[in-house]
């Protein structure tokens, strides 16, 4: 067919709940040879990755990464993240923006708006502890609240795993120094903000406009992580934590809070549920998305039966 480029059709993203979670690669070039993304090691040896099958490639220290792969990987609708070693920080992420103006705008408007911030607030604060959030209260008290329950849930944690626990605290700049259960936490929580992102992404909102949390890059992941942490990473963190801390691991920590994050993500079914999440959160504040005018741009993957999420990218 004129017009077509050459070679195989580009790839056809799927669906954000049909995909695993997280991969992790260090120590390794990443490539794109063959068509296929694949790490190739010290020795040559190069093992495939099915990119497209996951929702987010965890880059750590010793990767270097081909422009011929993040284009695969942004054409998947994979979302490659760059951190730490061990997963403790997280340091730049490979598609930025939304990919829908129309849910980015609805998202915006929602954000500006006082009154349907509020109301979103409070739908993740019933969701968050399973109970309406007291009346009469602005966002900021809120998260006033919010602090204080969060507190009580790490100290019962610790009690629970036998961990010593005093507060949550870290130092980008001194990482090292920070106690063992918050590095857990923060490989974790590293996790799950990478997951996140990438649903956020897929969804066509932007990442920076938050609710609750406000004026950082992220804002937005870390509302929707906030979400799901007391359900799947925050108990894992600790229950490393605890085995770390009566010698009953055969393995560093950080590894281990990875291992167990992402049997958490799958037990409980996650990556179906983030999306769903989302649009229930922004419905609490009772404004309709608005319909898209007659003439934008139509969606970038267009198929008649969509195997992708709304809002996911396709061609380049």
């Amino acid at each position: 067919m004129a017009g077509t480029l050459p070679g195989l059709a580009p790839p056809r993203p799927l669906p954000m709940k049909e995909r695993s979670s997280l991969i992790f690669v260090e120590h390794g070039r990443i490539d794109v040879i063959d068509g296929a993304f694949v790490v190739v090691d010290q020795e040559g040896t190069r093992t495939h990755v099915p990119v497209g099958g996951f929702a987010c490639v965890m880059l750590e220290p010793g990767t270097r990464v081909s422009h011929a792969a993040v284009a695969l990987a942004a054409r998947a609708g994979t979302l490659l993240v760059w951190i730490g070693e061990g997963g403790v920080r997280l340091y730049a992420s490979g598609q930025p923006g939304g990919a829908r103006a129309d849910r980015l705008l609805h998202q915006a408007r929602l954000a500006l708006d006082e009154t349907a911030r509020l109301a979103v607030v409070r739908r993740m604060f019933a969701l968050r502890f399973g109970e309406e959030a007291p009346e009469r209260r602005s966002v900021d008290q809120l998260r006033g609240v919010e602090g204080v329950r969060v507190r009580r849930l790490y100290e019962l944690l610790a009690r629970r795993h036998g961990v010593a626990w005093d507060r949550r605290a870290y130092d980008r700049a001194e990482w090292d120094a920070a106690d063992l259960p918050n590095r857990c936490l923060s490989a974790a929580t590293s996790c799950l903000h990478g997951l996140s992102e990438a649903a956020v992404l897929a969804a066509g909102y932007a990442p920076a406009i938050g609710f609750l949390h406000v004026g950082r890059p992220l804002s937005f992941v870390y509302d929707v992580a906030d979400l799901f942490k007391f359900e799947t990473v925050v108990p894992v963190a600790f229950e490393v934590a605890g085995k770390a801390a009566k010698g009953r691991l055969e393995e560093p920590p950080e590894r281990a809070v990875r291992r167990a994050c992402r049997d958490a993500f799958r037990r409980t079914r996650l990556l179906e549920r983030i999306i769903p999440t989302i649009e229930d959160v922004l419905s609490a504040a009772g404004i309709a998305p608005p319909e898209p005018p007659e003439d934008a741009q139509p969606p970038a993957f267009d198929d008649a039966d969509p195997q992708a999420d709304p809002g996911q990218r396709a061609r380049a």
